[in-house]
């Protein structure tokens, strides 16, 4: 059962194009998740570490989940793979939850469109990624059958 690591290569490399098409000047999504401003100044700052930093983030995410596919029993990865699967599941349950409670409702700088893809899009897409990450290295643990 060692497909999660694929499906988890696969999440981290299709997130990685979105980001690469966003540094290259598409749109399309870019507010929904950045925020209006952002999205319209791209200001150097964010586009080099906001979108070609985490896309390469992302390709070595990739990595790591393609070496969980692969890999029999290797602490290191799969303490990595956990690692990166445990933030990325905080991530997308811990903004849901600030914005389903309306703790986060005081920033200003969130539209109402953003904050509603961030609640239908954006924190279920990290919450897929990060349980496609715990799989991957929870499976990759177990030995190969015989």
């Amino acid at each position: 059962m060692r497909r999660w690591g694929w499906v988890a290569a696969g999440w981290a490399v299709a997130f990685a194009v979105l980001h690469v098409f966003w540094a290259l000047g598409g749109s399309v999504g870019l507010a929904s998740s950045a925020g209006d401003r952002l999205a319209a100044e791209r200001p150097g700052w964010f586009v080099a570490g906001g979108l070609w930093g985490v896309a390469v983030l992302l390709l070595v995410a990739a990595g790591l989940a393609v070496a969980l596919a692969r890999a029999r029993r290797r602490r290191l990865l799969v303490l990595a793979g956990a690692a990166v699967g445990l933030l990325l599941l905080l991530r997308g349950v811990g903004i849901e939850v600030l914005l389903l409670s309306g703790a986060y409702d005081g920033n200003a700088a969130m539209s109402d469109a953003q904050r509603h893809w961030s609640l239908v899009l954006w924190n279920p897409w990290f919450v897929l990624g990060g349980l496609a990450f715990l799989l991957a290295a929870r499976r990759s643990t177990v030995p190969p059958p015989a």
